[in-house]
């Protein structure tokens, strides 16, 4: 895989703000003709920088107030597979992540009411032979939510600078 030039970054960081701007537009603000914007956007997708283009549809306008993170832990290795298969097949189930500390695993989960929480938690995660122990944070409210990338770093205020490309040629 290339390394991402700044046009690249550029827009990339676009089509997270709107996937839905026309290559006209795109390609007037990296300054690039339409074509040439459909063909880097293909490539990104090739390339695995673009997974796909989908709706962020709003969690509490189609009823899942509940938003939380479950702590998962158990001593056995052989629970993982059976875990991660059942955690596979669940729709409320937004992440998974395999952390350090003393879990095994984080979940971000959305649902309608704390009895589905209870629920979930009953039948999804304890219903798994071997999980030993779970640690469930609500969310009161969020400050901040996003599904977007840092494509840019940060400079001496933290704002967002573009990153260099790196550099193939050696300097002695």
């Amino acid at each position: 895989m290339r390394e991402l030039d700044d046009t690249d970054r550029r827009l990339l960081d676009l089509l997270q703000q709107d996937d839905r701007q026309s290559l006209a537009v795109l390609g007037k603000q990296i300054g690039l003709a339409p074509s040439s914007v459909n063909e880097r956007i293909r490539r990104l997708v090739k390339n695995g920088a673009i997974e796909g283009f989908s709706a962020r549809i709003g969690a509490e306008a189609v009823g899942l107030d509940l938003l939380a993170f479950v702590f998962v832990g158990w001593s056995d290795p052989a629970v993982e597979a059976p875990f991660l298969k059942q955690i596979a097949t669940c729709a409320m189930v937004q992440e998974c992540h395999h952390v350090t500390g003393a879990w095994n695993y984080l979940l971000k989960i959305r649902l309608a009411n704390p009895r589905e929480l209870e629920a979930f938690l009953g039948s999804v995660i304890k219903g798994v032979q071997g999980v030993q122990r779970t640690e469930t944070l609500i969310v009161l409210s969020s400050a901040k939510e996003t599904a977007a990338l840092p494509l840019y770093g940060l400079d001496a205020r933290g704002g967002g600078r573009p990153r260099r490309a790196k550099s193939s040629v050696r300097r002695s």
